[in-house]
């Protein structure tokens, strides 16, 4: 995977208390709520404070918590396909190690934060979500994407030239599909991977299927399996193409392998939707931009566009004028810039 950080944040304010009590309150939704560190639920409301008691609960399995004060405040937009949860999550983890006194949980390497911060939102929340979000929260720098291994966690820092800036078009819409729509399709690439091992038992996950092997087997899945299997083995290649790219300055390329990533997802794993054709189709042949694609879970939420610094201004006006226009919807478009991840504030 190829993640970026960007400059939006989540805070998290915390101070120790003398009992057992968590107190977390939200400035985003004005709201405050107590629970008890020692009896913490261990399955979700289906409230905003899902994502930080998950974590609270995950850890607590792991050290000794003290109580807390969390104040929470966010600029994330939520429910746009930003990871606002992975950024509430790692902020609310990293708050808590520093509070604790056990000095080795304060040594948790960030990757191994990264790991518990999924396994909440697995376990806890429900969503089974990778851990692509919750590692760039950790481990991003700025004016670098991320290349990711997922299966070994390691990863290689990629410089984003000077020359582009990211540009975030929020389409302003979020279809209820995606939450169970996600784990649908996480279902269907491992019923893919269980018929593939059944022929090479070195097959683990779709990156072990090779070209031949899909073409040879594929006649072995269902429609909807073989597709989601044909999209995730091509998109992996496309991420190792793109970091070739980047590091040679072949942009055209770049663009068109980003053009070919949302094809792929519109018509293969079947995630996007009208708004973010329509974001895409309003962004392609403007000048400067090299290359747009949706980002995120899908269905609604927002693109990602590697925009020409010296067109990026122009380029903000033009897309929301083509959108609105495309869809009657306003969109709310954020030009940025690559950050680096969770740390302390003074």
């Amino acid at each position: 995977m190829l993640p970026a950080a960007i400059d939006f944040s989540t805070t998290v304010a915390a101070a120790t208390r003398d009992d057992c009590k968590f107190v977390i309150y939200s400035e985003n939704f004005d709201e405050q709520v107590e629970f008890d560190l020692d009896c913490l639920p261990s399955r979700r409301a289906g409230k905003w404070f899902d994502y930080i008691v998950s974590v609270a609960w995950v850890l607590r399995q792991r050290t000794a918590l003290r109580g807390a004060n969390l104040l929470i405040r966010g600029d994330v937009p939520i429910g746009a396909g930003l990871s606002s949860s992975a950024a509430v999550e790692v902020s609310t983890a990293l708050a808590l190690i520093a509070l604790s006194a056990d000095e080795q949980a304060q040594k948790i390497p960030r990757p191994e934060i990264a790991k518990l911060c999924r396994r909440a939102e697995n376990e806890f929340v429900g969503a089974q979500v990778g851990i692509m979000d919750q590692f760039v929260s950790c481990t991003a720098e700025r004016d670098h994407a991320l290349l990711l291994d997922c299966r070994s966690l390691g990863y290689k820092l990629v410089p984003i030239p000077p020359s582009l800036r990211l540009v975030i078009c929020n389409t302003m819409v979020k279809h209820d599909l995606a939450s169970g729509s996600y784990n649908q399709r996480r279902a269907e690439c491992e019923e893919g991977v269980r018929i593939f091992a059944a022929h090479d038992p070195k097959i683990r996950a779709l990156r072990d299927v090779t070209e031949e092997a899909f073409h040879r087997y594929s006649g072995e899945l269902t429609e909807n399996v073989r597709k989601r299997c044909e999209h995730v083995i091509r998109e992996n290649a496309r991420v190792l193409a793109a970091v070739k790219c980047l590091r040679e300055a072949d942009f055209a390329r770049l663009g068109k392998l980003m053009s070919e990533s949302h094809a792929s997802l519109r018509d293969l794993y079947e995630v996007s939707c009208d708004e973010l054709d329509a974001m895409v189709e309003s962004a392609c042949d403007l000048p400067g931009c090299i290359g747009a694609r949706m980002t995120g879970g899908g269905f609604g939420g927002c693109t990602i566009n590697l925009v020409e610094a010296d067109h990026a201004q122009n380029f903000v006006g033009s897309v929301a004028e083509r959108y609105d226009r495309a869809t009657g919807i306003k969109p709310q478009i954020y030009l940025c810039t690559a950050e680096d991840g969770a740390k302390e504030l003074a």
